[in-house]
């Protein structure tokens, strides 16, 4: 119960920041106007598409951490076991694809190439933290683990077939839901 509280928490704060609070105050969530040349109705419908999937993959992720990692994504409060599976399976890191996709959704949708800017911005920041910060903790976190399922699953592009996580042994198959000690 703590971990879900921990998580509801963190959502609304780091990524409703990122991808709520600072695309709102850029624009107000106000389409250009007169809309840019590159955002005819199909980019909007594009963009409104990109922005639901991304929101819907940081709510799965979200879970994910609770649910498989018994922790939350908040560094003060993280879970207790390296999570690799769902969304995971496919690529690292999906929450911050996720939260990318979204401020691009929102770009395209409302037509504002500041928002587009931003988002490149975001993914620069992001990808510069899971480097220098994020991978070396997991990576002393998790030891052998994270070396392993960083060697079989991309960072950013996800992978067309699902990591089945056999290379971590039966006592990790991805999916169960036991305690991995």
């Amino acid at each position: 119960m703590r971990a879900l509280l921990g998580s509801i928490v963190f959502l609304f704060v780091a990524p409703g920041t990122v991808v709520g609070l600072i695309p709102w105050l850029m624009t107000g969530w106000q389409a250009s106007d007169p809309m840019p040349w590159w955002s005819p109705v199909p980019v909007a419908v594009l963009g409104t598409v990109l922005l639901a999937a991304g929101l819907a993959v940081l709510l799965h992720t979200f879970g994910q951490f609770v649910a498989e990692g018994l922790g939350t994504p908040f560094p003060a409060a993280p879970p207790r076991h390296l999570v690799v599976g769902g969304l995971y399976r496919y690529v690292r890191n999906p929450m911050y694809v996720a939260v990318v996709t979204a401020v691009l959704g929102q770009a395209l949708l409302l037509g504002r190439l500041n928002l587009l800017v931003y988002a490149v911005c975001v993914w620069a920041v992001t990808a510069s933290f899971v480097r220098f910060r994020e991978e070396p903790v997991l990576a002393r976190r998790f030891g052998g683990e994270y070396t392993v399922y960083r060697r079989a699953v991309r960072a950013w592009w996800p992978r067309l077939r699902p990591w089945d996580g056999a290379e971590l042994g039966p006592a990790r198959a991805v999916g169960r839901r036991e305690e991995f000690g």
